[in-house]
């Protein structure tokens, strides 16, 4: 019978990402496989289980309720998988002082460096290893155990993991209209284009839902750059507006002017997420203490 067949883990682990992204493109951009090849694993996995787990519609991607009894197993199945691996490792691999730390391309260097300080205030002496990468490579990396802390941007909920937000600051509008210095209303600014970056930094996610939470229309422009030194450029050129945080331009002399929200500073918060399983918890808690006290 199909449900007596052995489950394909990569298929529990596409659904969980689906669920979680309520999207197969963004999904199978975070594995890194086509859209065709998670749909069929995903396929096969509804095969195997007997019931559908989504329904796609032009408004997107809901669990059905076969869907909405068995994801939270599945999750929980993979999380239990990462687990024993990440304990393993820890078993088997030497006792060394690193704490694994990896770190959004939105963090400024400044929360970078309060990092370092910080671990060197730590009753055990360690060495700080850090990774940048993507928000959803970060994810993976802490849920696999390969990373013991990320620093990321708070606009993705990840549910059983420690968070504390260490961080805020303020956003800017980049553009050619931002030279005489003035500030800009969130409202005044759904009559302009924005230029996005991709997903995966989590600029972009926050960015859309600051419009949206405040309902006001986010006019995009067709295309995307690839860093924020480009956003500032084609920002220069008149493509379009930028957003960015405070610390991300280039240099104080780019023309920028602060977002505000009915008179009030727009911020970007950035958090730590940790494991509070890790077994170096009480290091990982007193540092993440440490970066939010010194903010």
């Amino acid at each position: 019978m199909a449900m007596m067949e052995r489950l394909n883990v990569e298929a529990l682990r596409y659904a969980q990402a689906v669920a979680e992204t309520r999207s197969f493109s963004a999904a199978a951009r975070a594995y890194g496989v086509t859209q065709p090849a998670l749909s069929n694993g995903i396929a096969k996995l509804e095969e195997r289980l007997g019931g559908k787990l989504f329904d796609r519609s032009p408004r997107g991607v809901t669990r059905t309720a076969f869907g909405s009894r068995i994801l939270p197993l599945i999750e929980r199945a993979v999380t239990a998988l990462d687990a024993v691996t990440a304990e393993a490792r820890r078993l088997t691999e030497p006792d060394d002082q690193k704490i694994r730390m990896g770190v959004s391309p939105l963090i400024g260097p400044h929360l970078v460096g309060r990092a370092f300080a910080a671990v060197r205030d730590l009753p055990t002496p360690r060495d700080l290893v850090l990774r940048e990468a993507n928000m959803q490579d970060l994810r993976d990396g802490l849920q696999a155990g390969q990373l013991d802390l990320i620093l990321i941007p708070a606009v993705t909920a990840m549910p059983r993991f420690e968070h504390r937000v260490i961080d805020v600051e303020p956003v800017v509008i980049v553009g050619t209209a931002a030279d005489d210095g003035t500030s800009l209303e969130l409202t005044e600014a759904g009559n302009q284009q924005f230029i996005l970056v991709p997903e995966a930094c989590g600029l972009t996610t926050f960015t859309t839902q600051l419009f949206h939470a405040n309902e006001v229309p986010l006019h995009t422009y067709p295309g995307e750059a690839a860093s924020y030194r480009v956003l500032e450029e084609w920002a220069a050129l008149g493509l379009g507006s930028a957003v960015l945080p405070q610390s991300r331009l280039t240099s104080p002399a780019v023309p920028h002017r602060p977002l505000l929200n009915a008179g009030r500073e727009v911020q970007i918060s950035f958090e730590a997420v940790w494991n509070a399983d890790s077994a170096l918890h009480t290091d990982l808690k007193l540092l993440v203490q440490q970066l939010g006290a010194s903010r």
